[in-house]
């Protein structure tokens, strides 16, 4: 055959293949999501072997041990007791609560490492969701945006580096950073869940924090998150969210899930120049231990693929389930 260019010449060898490699995977670009409870020991997960509850003792040792894999902030998700939950979700603001404490305990044994937390009612109300919900079953957004400034201080305030509001609720990102900065709190950034669908992708990490939906004190609750979260249908909808938290003082955005929505991260890639970020969640994790466990896959291959996919369609960091695994697999090369 007499072809001038031939693209296998690049792919030839390892030396070559690494020379026009596109796009790289570090530890750096990980975000690794922990859970925490107030046991005195460790919990596994069964939805999601490899996972625990982390005790307070357990989660300062897991994060030194993220540290030192080259892993550069942690995510916090709290366990809350049954006996703690309420309809307005209060416990989420409470200065002596499981994160507030959780945070304090990192920033005094891992002070370098970036801390994220999360903004959102589903693990402290006893609705499920991540609002507060009316008499007549309706999740009411501005009531619920006032309590999440509140919970949004109050992890600033011990310590937070990053606040993540999960919850979609409209409005939120302008609240929160108007009243971070009323307290003093303006070198406090917001990683927004910009793109949050309502997806069953969910259903281990609601396992992990029991915080689905479920009914309460006799009143309607809504089964799913579809009248906050947005349509798996819609993608132009998401670039309409991206322009709303820009506007309202988002640092980073978010997609969230990351594996079935990767037209949605290249699409926000596009029209934002923020930090993107992607989160590998809960059923995607599951996904492949369970295929991995059967032996159907190769799990450190699909792993490592699948990260890299989310820097290749844009993400510029990786919330993933993954993380320590991932960055121990690049250490050995």
């Amino acid at each position: 055959m007499e072809l001038s260019y031939r693209p296998r010449r690049l792919r030839r060898t390892p030396a070559l293949r690494a020379m026009v490699r596109e796009h790289q995977l570090s530890p750096a670009d990980f975000i690794y999501p922990l859970f925490v409870h107030e046991g005195a020991s460790n919990e596994p997960i069964a939805a999601m072997p490899g996972c625990q509850r982390w005790s307070l003792e357990g989660l300062v040792e897991e994060v030194g041990r993220a540290w030192e894999l080259g892993i550069r902030c942690v995510v916090l998700f709290p366990k809350v007791a049954d006996g703690l939950k309420s309809e307005d979700g209060a416990e989420c603001f409470n200065e002596h609560g499981l994160i507030p404490r959780a945070i304090r305990r990192l920033k005094a044994s891992h002070s370098a490492m970036a801390i994220m937390t999360d903004v959102a009612l589903d693990p402290y109300s006893c609705d499920g969701h991540d609002g507060i919900v009316s008499s007549e079953g309706v999740v009411l957004n501005d009531e619920t945006v006032a309590i999440l400034c509140r919970q949004a201080v109050v992890q600033a305030r011990a310590g937070a580096d990053l606040i993540g509001p999960s919850d979609m609720m409209d409005g939120r990102v302008g609240a929160i950073r108007e009243a971070l900065d009323e307290e003093g709190f303006e070198h406090v950034g917001i990683i927004s869940y910009t793109a949050k669908y309502s997806s069953a992708y969910y259903g281990p990490f609601r396992e992990a924090l029991d915080s689905a939906p479920r009914a309460s004190g006799g009143k309607p609750i809504p089964g799913d998150k579809s009248t906050y979260q947005m349509d798996p249908s819609n993608s132009r909808e998401a670039l309409l969210e991206a322009q709303l938290d820009e506007s309202e003082g988002a640092d980073i955005l978010m997609v969230k899930p990351g594996l079935a929505y990767l037209d949605i991260i290249h699409r926000l890639r596009q029209q934002s120049e923020q930090p993107i970020a992607a989160y590998n969640v809960s059923g995607e994790y599951a996904m492949v231990k369970a295929a991995a466990e059967r032996g159907w896959i190769d799990e450190k291959a699909v792993v490592l693929e699948t990260l890299l996919c989310f820097k290749r369609a844009g993400a510029d960091l990786i919330l993933s389930y993954h993380a320590c695994d991932a960055a121990q697999w690049l250490r050995e090369g």
